[in-house]
């Protein structure tokens, strides 16, 4: 097609996707939205305008030819579409569904800018080319290029990993995967609930990288079944993609009775431990009538949401800053709120109550807004004297993660921060360690799927370039 004469729609609005309705929903755990027909995801994709210098390439973390892959869709050459995406993309309809586009290749988008106007559906227009290749067969396996013999070890099967062994396996390298669960996918699996993300798509996409070659080992534990210079003894690279699974707690009285859980075992125990189909998988869970979770992003909707399907009559979402400051994506937090989750804002947990060793009731202090602090958002200050408390039966804590240490305590020449994070260059994603190469949450602490799958991409990057050099 002529570019010049081309004329893309003048609809002003995405194009809705079909959902669950509110009250079935609420009780079950299959995905609220139903993705795009062909016919809609043409509809969308014609609100394009095909810019000649696309913002929207320059907001996607990982350069997915974003005007190409939804030409192809406006054109109804869907198996094509999902090719290109592919070319960059190695978890398509993850991205798709779990992204904060709105942040990212959306923001930018040239056509969002006009008055009225929202930005194209990226994100929904790259779940349905990635879910009409599956369904339709016709996923192909790319060519790889003559083996290097060169081997890497991907520590971690997160997003991370993923990605950097999605793209060292295409380069012709051998790679052997390491996940120390059961599963793989990391935070994908464990993390998302299945009304967020079905499992069943997790898996497709990493039965995707292991056709390319890749080689998966689950329930190895990097640090227990062999330490960093053991894995340098047997590959000639190694990139760490463990993220940030260990959980953060309030440090107030009272965490330690029954019925108080950190975000990652809640959601870890209903997600990848199956609690959700009970009871035909009859996982240890605590059911609360009378839920609070403590927190404002992702985990903490997700948290709320899972608490709900899994039987709660009230949820309370507690949050010591304003609603405009929560870090969640605003599509979760909107669907939290249709589902009849209850926000109190500027409220802070002081003391969890407990009776017979049991949490009965949680303490919090309200809180009002100062000044802007280190992240941006104004800074929460108690107000004195303004405490109260309301009962409650199971209390989830979703205020963040950090690192795991087990890699850095066996890895002692291994530099870390503070934190616990590892420290890499600035200029390519290496450790203090020759050889050993990190990204993802591992580094920059708990961030999105699509950051970490950057820092994948970047590390193959460098890695590629090293064992070329080598």
């Amino acid at each position: 097609m002529n570019m010049e004469k081309r004329k893309p729609s003048k609809r002003k609005l995405k194009v809705e996707m079909q959902q669950q309705e509110i009250e079935v929903r609420i009780r079950n755990f299959n995905e609220v939205p139903f993705g795009y027909s062909e016919e809609q995801a043409i509809e969308e994709a014609k609100r394009c305008l095909q810019c000649k210098k696309p913002k929207c390439v320059e907001g996607c973390p990982v350069d997915v030819d974003i005007p190409a892959f939804i030409k192809l869709i406006e054109d109804g050459k869907f198996d094509k579409a999902a090719k290109k995406i592919k070319e960059k993309n190695s978890l398509p309809a993850v991205c798709g569904r779990v992204c904060p586009q709105e942040d990212q290749c959306e923001k930018v988008c040239i056509l969002g800018r006009k008055k009225e106007f929202e930005p194209v559906a990226i994100g929904r227009l790259e779940r349905f080319a990635a879910d009409w290749e599956a369904e339709h067969g016709t996923v192909k396996v790319p060519n790889t290029p003559p083996p290097t013999g060169k081997k890497v070890a991907v520590v971690g099967s997160g997003p991370a990993g993923l990605t950097c062994a999605f793209d060292l396996v295409k380069m012709g390298h051998q790679i052997t995967l390491f996940e120390s669960l059961h599963k793989a996918g990391g935070v994908l699996v464990y993390g998302i609930p299945e009304f967020r993300l079905p499992k069943k798509i997790v898996q497709r996409e990493v039965d995707y990288i292991r056709s390319l070659g890749v080689n998966l080992r689950v329930n190895s534990l990097i640090g227990k079944l062999y330490t960093i210079d053991e894995l340098k003894g047997k590959y000639d690279a190694i990139f760490l993609g463990t993220g940030a699974g260990l959980p953060m707690f309030l440090g107030i009285p009272g965490e330690n009775y029954n019925g108080v859980y950190s975000a990652n075992e809640f959601l870890t125990r209903s997600n990848l431990m199956k609690a959700y189909l009970f009871p035909e998988w009859d996982t240890p869970i605590k059911r609360g009538k009378k839920v609070a979770v403590v927190g404002g992003g992702n985990v903490a909707m997700d948290s709320a949401r899972t608490a709900l399907r899994l039987g709660a009559d009230e949820v309370y979402l507690v949050y010591r800053r304003s609603e405009k400051e929560m870090p969640a994506r605003i599509e979760e937090i909107e669907r939290a709120k249709e589902e009849g989750i209850k926000f109190m804002i500027l409220s802070n947990p002081v003391e969890a109550i407990g009776e017979d060793g049991w949490v009965k009731a949680l303490k919090c202090i309200k809180m009002e807004l100062g000044e802007p602090d280190e992240s941006g958002r104004r800074r929460p200050i108690p107000i004195p004297g303004s405490e109260f408390k309301f009962d409650i039966d199971l209390f989830i804590v979703a205020i963040g993660t950090r690192p795991n240490p087990l890699i850095s305590q066996t890895t002692p020449a291994l530099k870390t921060t503070k934190w616990g994070t590892i420290v890499v260059q600035e200029d390519v994603p290496k450790t203090s360690l020759d050889r050993v190469y990190a990204g993802g949450d591992i580094v920059t602490g708990a961030a999105t799927v699509i950051l970490a799958m950057g820092a994948g991409k970047e590390a193959a990057k460098a890695i590629d370039e090293y064992l070329k050099k080598k």
